[in-house]
């Protein structure tokens, strides 16, 4: 059993709030649109806290079921096109998965949001593949979204509305107080700046190998794999640890369980 989840919104608006209420803070005063949205923003991204203070990293990443639903589409495609040099019989495999995982979550009567957006987006990649002929195209779609990605963390960073502030501030119940902080501002834009560093290595490393053809589809899918969940998982991971709270770095702090 887990000890109890502190609010991880205090003063804002809660998305899960009884009719979509706002909460008003401490002072008995309404909470800025701004931090209610912010607050909503988090809270949609999935991240989770664990009761001593951590980022919950798995859980955030949608624990085992979630990183399955991420891999095992893209993972039977390899398998079936390397056996089979079928795409057609590739390509159904990798959708049947992925409505699998549907299935599965309405029966557990879990959100399906996760599961719809593998299903949308395997599908897209699909079509593509289907229409072009090239199995190396059902992973185009991808480069598009990672650099959709990119864009909006970097014109997060300049606008100084950093997405690790947003994500991790109210995880660590700082609510949107970091942004008048230049040491806290700082730290989220570095953190920031790691998570993007992540999405263009992968940009980096599978772009050329998309290029070279049928000649790096083995190269491709594989690294597509690897490159996925687990290098958001560590990336997350490192994020958090270099915007920790000068308070909190100090041993027996809340993020002093994340030290290696």
């Amino acid at each position: 059993m887990t000890a109890p989840q502190p609010d991880p919104f205090p003063g804002a608006s809660r998305p899960d709030a009884p009719g979509g209420e706002t909460k008003p803070d401490a002072a008995g005063q309404e909470p800025s649109p701004v931090a209610g949205l912010a607050a909503e923003y988090a809270a949609k991204a999935g991240l989770h806290r664990t009761h001593d203070g951590r980022v919950d990293v798995l859980r955030s990443a949608g624990g085992v079921q979630g990183i399955a639903e991420s891999i095992l589409p893209g993972l039977l495609f390899l398998v079936a096109y390397t056996i089979t040099r079928d795409l057609t019989v590739s390509l159904v495999a990798a959708l049947a998965a992925a409505a699998v995982f549907t299935v599965v979550r309405l029966v557990q009567r879990r959100p399906l949001t996760q599961a719809l957006a593998g299903v949308v987006g395997v599908g897209i990649s699909a079509w593509l593949a289907n229409t072009t002929g090239k199995a190396e195209d059902f992973y185009l779609p991808g480069f598009f979204t990672n650099a959709a990605y990119i864009f909006a963390m970097v014109l997060s960073i300049l606008v100084k509305w950093p997405v690790a502030g947003l994500l991790f501030g109210f995880i660590r119940n700082e609510g949107l107080d970091w942004r008048k902080d230049p040491d806290r501002l700082r730290a989220y834009r570095l953190g920031t700046w790691i998570i993007v560093a992540v999405l263009v290595l992968r940009l980096a490393v599978q772009v050329p190998l998309y290029l070279m053809g049928p000649e790096g589809f083995a190269a491709l899918a594989t690294t597509r794999l690897l490159m996925g969940a687990p290098l958001y998982i560590l990336g997350v991971w490192v994020a958090w640890l270099v915007t920790r709270p000068a308070r909190d770095a100090a041993p027996g702090g809340q993020d002093a369980a994340l030290k290696p």
